[in-house]
């Protein structure tokens, strides 16, 4: 039990400070650890997402001291976000979840891979789009990742991440404190609530992954708040590709 805790708490650790530095992708490592130790899907995906509910806490309490989040629009990206999360969640077992893997692995590979041809993206904070229809455009995307963030398992916050710099011209330090805010709790913690009342938890186990998640939130987010935008940039892509690849190898 001791051993299963200490391991528990070091992958909860060091995936979600990877998430914290780059933006999203703490499932790489902590959802297959814990399908790895026994848990069916359904349940090591409701224990990861109350998990990663620690992590946007983690994240937040540091990332919320530079005051660099704009709390309109933060309450749009929620209005909007949320209602796509509790769809996804509540149809999460009724999909076919190797099809949508395999989609998803695709799409965050091309995430990383856009970046990193985009030499130049994410640098810089310049907003755009901050008119009636940029805001329906880029509201209907962020609903749609939403959706894979309620519904999906891994890497979802990378794409807001990449969509808050693409879209709305945000950089990487302003796009990744957002999204470790609102995905990291208030996405996260909604799905959670969803899937714990339509399926089961290993509570037991939410004490190591809740304590690691916390400690690993902010040391992410300290890290990233004391990195360049370059620094940010190269860590996003290895993440998307990373992630990309181990879904479409879980799905294959």
């Amino acid at each position: 039990m001791v051993t299963e805790f200490i391991l528990l708490f070091l992958i909860a650790v060091i995936a979600n400070a990877l998430s914290a530095f780059a933006g999203g992708g703490a499932g790489l490592l902590q959802l297959p650890v814990l399908i790895f130790m026994g848990l069916p899907f359904g349940v090591a995906l409701a224990t990861h997402k109350i998990a990663t509910v620690a992590l946007g806490i983690g994240s937040t309490a540091r990332y919320w001291r530079e005051g660099n989040i704009e709390l309109l629009f933060s309450l749009f990206v929620l209005a909007v976000g949320l209602p796509g999360v509790i769809l996804g969640a509540a149809i999460i077992l009724s999909i076919d979840e190797q099809i949508a893997t395999l989609l998803l692995g695709i799409l965050t590979i091309s995430l990383g891979i856009y970046s990193f041809f985009k030499k130049q993206l994410g640098q810089h904070y310049h907003p755009q789009n901050k008119t009636k229809v940029g805001f329906f455009i880029g509201g209907c995307a962020i609903f749609f990742i939403g959706f894979l963030n309620g519904s999906l398992t891994s890497g979802t916050g990378l794409f807001l991440t990449i969509w808050l710099i693409h879209w709305f011209g945000f950089d990487y330090k302003r796009a990744v404190a957002t999204t470790m805010i609102l995905v990291g709790f208030a996405w996260n913690a909604t799905g959670a609530i969803t899937l714990s009342a339509l399926g089961d938890v290993k509570w037991a186990w939410l004490i190591p992954l809740i304590a690691g998640s916390l400690i690993g939130g902010y040391l992410g987010a300290n890290l990233a708040i004391k990195s360049s935008n370059k620094w940010i940039k190269i860590i996003f892509e290895i993440m998307t590709i990373s992630v990309g690849a181990s879904l479409i190898i879980k799905a294959l």
